[in-house]
């Protein structure tokens, strides 16, 4: 079967049914239409999404979930049609998912570490706020605004 082409008789989404289904706007729908993610058929203005295209906004949205781009949400969606039985499509998504672990890794440990120094830095200040006779857990007091024209 050729990319997008559906079998008579399969289920058909108006954008209204998308959006409502997936809790999203038409206008992310249109959006994700203007990238080349989803590709309905039209009817003069109305735009008829398919099975295939709800599957792909199923799989967009989980995609952007878990932070693919969208330029790789749209490599992984377009090598569903290679007929290898989904295999580089497979690979390419565990590829690209390792590739973000690393980095969620990576971000990780670099927000540990600012914790780190931020706690440090904390105790520091409050150290020399009790040095000085002042409780430190106190909230701020509230500045006096001077009334205009004062000196």
């Amino acid at each position: 079967m050729k990319a997008g082409a559906e079998p008579a008789g399969s289920k058909t989404y108006s954008i209204t049914q998308l959006s409502e289904e997936f809790s999203i706007t038409p206008r992310a729908i249109r959006f994700y239409e203007d990238r080349g993610l989803l590709h309905p058929r039209r009817d003069g203005q109305t735009r008829i999404y398919s099975q295939r295209d709800w599957v792909r906004l199923l799989l967009i949205l989980r995609g952007k979930r878990v932070g693919f781009s969208l330029a790789e949400l749209r490599e992984i969606l377009d090598l569903y049609d290679l007929g290898d039985g989904q295999t580089e499509q497979i690979r390419r998504t565990l590829e690209t998912a390792r590739g973000k672990m690393v980095s969620l890794e990576r971000q990780r440990q670099d927000i540990d570490q600012t914790i780190a120094e931020l706690k440090t830095a904390c105790t520091h200040l409050e150290s020399q706020l009790l040095e000085r006779g002042i409780d430190p857990h106190l909230p701020l007091p509230v500045p006096r605004r001077r009334r205009a024209g004062a000196a």
